[in-house]
């Protein structure tokens, strides 16, 4: 059986910018072993997959995601691909996608050439940095922030250049298991910047990941006294979002660049 694939980069307003995500529309269900192998077979940082919904139903389309490894709760990039493909591959007609996931219902709406995310606001917990994490990266604080229902961890750097220069020891982060963690500071020529670890859950590092932001964005709000924010994630790769701050959701703004279309051969 063949079914469609396309890879897009987000995040990003050209092709080998930003984050590249795999999207798989399907017609049904593969079984959870179909799904794993195929992440891992695309081995990028995340694949998504996408069921239709009835017209009855309230969202638009269901979406998973998995990486290499894991499935997670919740994926900035890949949904940002994935309302991509809907917008201009799937012949969708609508100026906005609601999808259900396990992170409850997500909305994605076309402004122009961006495209903006509703993700939830995600609750943190201040805590003492865990020992591994002080093994792991030079110079981490004593305090870290802890994010249960994302399974991360984020520490606060001096500045910037803490954040672009930082080496932390992939192998002692991979213990945390499917935990990652996040690292950020004041930016420089935006509001914050930040880079984002989780070697457990099969990467290394992220090029540009927006689900972290539905815990930088309500942070750095507090910290700056502006609802309205700008980042940078500096990863090699790079990515620019537009982030607003609404109450218990977060609008998260970023760019697309379609890179790859085919179809994958299924027994």
């Amino acid at each position: 059986m063949m079914h469609p694939i396309f890879q897009v980069d987000a995040f990003t307003d050209r092709v080998f910018g930003g984050n590249p995500a795999a999207v798989m529309p399907l017609d049904q269900w593969l079984p959870d072993d179909t799904l794993r192998a195929l992440a891992m077979e695309n081995n990028l940082s995340e694949t998504a997959f996408l069921v239709r919904l009835p017209e009855a139903d309230e969202a638009d389309f269901h979406i998973r995601w998995f990486t290499p490894t894991v499935e997670v709760p919740l994926c900035g990039h890949a949904t940002l691909a994935s309302a991509w493909v809907i917008f201009n591959m799937l012949d969708w007609t609508g100026e906005r996608i609601i999808l259900q996931s396990k992170s409850g219902h997500l909305g994605v709406r076309r402004d122009n050439d961006w495209l903006v995310l509703d993700f939830p606001n995600l609750a943190f917990e201040e805590r003492q940095t865990p020992a591994i994490i002080h093994e792991a990266l030079e110079g981490a604080p004593e305090t870290a922030f802890y994010v249960p229902n994302d399974t991360n961890y984020m520490v606060v750097l001096e500045n910037e250049a803490a954040v672009r220069s930082a080496e932390p020891d992939l192998r002692k982060l991979k213990t945390l298991g499917n935990q990652g963690l996040i690292v950020t500071a004041r930016g420089e020529g935006c509001d914050f910047v930040s880079r984002y670890f989780a070697p457990g859950a099969g990467i290394d590092e992220d090029p540009v990941t927006g689900s972290i932001h539905s815990v930088l964005v309500p942070y750095w709000a507090n910290q700056l006294g502006k609802s309205s924010l700008e980042a940078r994630q500096l990863s090699a790769r790079g990515g620019l979002l537009r982030c607003e701050l609404k109450g218990d959701r977060i609008d998260i703004a970023g760019q697309a660049a379609f890179f790859m279309e085919g179809s994958v051969h299924l027994p």
